[in-house]
């Protein structure tokens, strides 16, 4: 049987019209990847995922370093000011819709390590290391604040030390609470923590609050494969401010790897130099968890 070239040829138009014509398939939000908010995030998904940015800071430069609280070890140690920070951190999805309800409870882990790499008449040591377990119970959200739709609220408990010995020794654990906001491409993280108090801490850790604050604003604006990021801390004490902005830029090299930009500025940076004020620009690599 003969089809007639003008209706073949009107099929592929209605065909085409329609292909153009469908709604696009809207990829997931930031935080909805990152936490498994929907179901098609949370099907088929790997338990062990990102959790806070993976980055090589290839080279940093710090303006002010602290040789103070090692020098307690080591009164012969130096620094540089060239330095090699970088971060490893991963989730574990543990328990998925707890108790049936919208609920996930995760295992992090973030690992930060400042290398003296070019310090090599010292044998390029590691001047700090810390080490940040947490478990988190992630509760999905959906309703609106301000325009924005509320993604998240996490309660969980965080520890923080650099396993290290006296006199150099720093841990603090903390109930933490955060929460998720996103609109269009801007995700908001707002954090908040309570210091458990222990008796010994005071004398490894002095006045730790005073510097560190209680909470942090993360938030995040992604322009393409570009993602531009601000954090702001604040103790809030006006008589004696102390706090930290860190800014940072990733933009695209190949598949999942970009570069990336960093600009730290004020407390709180690593546990050794908690109450020391850093000024430190870095240049180097990000792991990319986002599209």
């Amino acid at each position: 049987m003969k089809i007639p070239p003008a209706r073949v040829f009107a099929v592929l138009v209605i065909a085409l019209a329609c292909r153009l014509g469908a709604a696009p398939q809207e990829k997931p939000s930031y935080f909805t990847t990152l936490w498994h908010l929907d179901k098609a995030t949370r099907a088929g998904l790997p338990s062990i995922t990102f959790h806070r940015s993976s980055y090589a800071l290839v080279f940093s430069y710090n303006t002010s370093p602290n040789p103070a609280p090692l020098q307690q070890v080591d009164p012969a140690v130096t620094l540089l000011k060239p330095e090699f920070p970088f971060q490893l951190s991963f989730k574990v999805k543990v328990l998925q819709d707890v108790f049936g309800g919208n609920m996930d409870l995760w295992f992090g882990y973030t690992q930060r390590s400042f290398w003296q790499l070019y310090n090599l008449a010292a044998s390029a040591p590691f001047r700090e290391t810390n080490y940040e377990p947490e478990i988190l119970l992630n509760i999905r959200t959906d309703f609106r604040v301000l325009g924005a739709k509320a993604r998240f609220i996490q309660f969980g408990l965080n520890h923080q030390s650099n396993g290290r010995t006296q006199p150099v020794s720093r841990t603090w654990d903390r109930v933490v609470l955060n929460a998720g906001f996103e609109r269009g491409d801007l995700s908001v993280l707002l954090k908040s923590w309570y210091h458990i108090p222990q008796g010994f801490e005071e004398d490894k850790n002095p006045r730790l609050n005073h510097y560190m604050g209680y909470g942090e604003l993360w938030v995040y604006y992604f322009l393409k494969n570009h993602r531009l990021g601000v954090m702001l801390r604040d103790n809030l004490e006006f008589g004696e401010n102390r706090g930290a902005i860190q800014v940072e830029w990733s933009f695209p090299l190949f598949a999942r790897i970009s570069g990336y930009v960093q600009y730290f500025l004020g407390y709180g940076e690593s546990l050794i130099d908690y109450d020391h004020r850093v000024n430190r620009i870095g240049i180097g690599f990000i792991l990319t968890d986002w599209d």
